[in-house]
């Protein structure tokens, strides 16, 4: 029976559990998120959040510290000048568990834990609330008087534009019929001067015929 034994043993022996841990820490300090299951999320959350206490005190003693449990020069480099300045303010909570569902081939509680710092949506979210609104009919009223106004102004627009674009196509078209006025006007004098010419002629033909006949 394990009375009074709150720590979750994970099915391991000791060595294999610290090891596992460990990993696990170096995994979220490199990588901000990692996916398991939910019983291994709580064991590293307890065993990550000190971690990342101790290197908010930048000193030798405390980056030794460190080493000794992650055994990774490199995650200890990425906490000491990154993490612990992006959570300087924080005190304490530092880590995230989100439930996924369960895994397919046994069943098993799945998650994700994160460093809540490096989540840009979830502090967007939570740094804008919204405003709260109260139904009423004047705020409605009052809401839809600038509505009206500006679609008034929109169609206002509409027509003076639409009213611009009918005079530049009824200018259009006077010119075009100025156009063709004035070539039927320098075509039409031309045969009517012809048939005039011709008339005439013909005029003084039958005039003189006239007199022939007379004498």
């Amino acid at each position: 029976m394990r009375h009074n034994k709150k720590n979750n043993h994970l099915g391991r022996k000791a060595a294999h559990r610290d090891a596992m841990l460990s990993n696990m820490a170096t995994s979220l300090i490199m990588h901000k998120r990692i996916f398991t299951t939910v019983p291994k999320a709580k064991e590293l959350r307890k065993f990550v959040e000190p971690i990342i206490t101790k290197s908010k005190e930048d000193s030798t003693s405390s980056r030794r510290v460190v080493f000794s449990i992650l055994q990774n020069k490199f995650a200890v480099t990425e906490l000491f000048q990154y993490i612990s300045q992006k959570v300087a303010d924080r005190p304490g909570g530092y880590t995230r568990i989100i439930k996924t569902g369960y895994r397919l081939g046994d069943n098993a509680a799945m998650c994700f834990i994160e460093l809540v710092d490096y989540n840009e949506n979830m502090l967007g979210d939570g740094g804008a609330k919204k405003a709260k609104t109260r139904r009423s009919r004047r705020k409605a009223t009052g809401a839809a008087a600038p509505a009206t106004a500006t679609d008034s102004k929109a169609k206002d627009s509409k027509v003076k534009k639409e009213e611009a674009k009918a005079e530049e196509v009824k200018a259009e078209e006077t010119v075009e019929l100025k156009d063709t006025k004035e070539v039927n006007a320098s075509e039409v004098p031309v045969t009517e001067k012809v048939d005039t010419q011709d008339k005439t002629q013909i005029a003084e033909g039958a005039s003189a015929e006239g007199e022939g006949l007379k004498d």
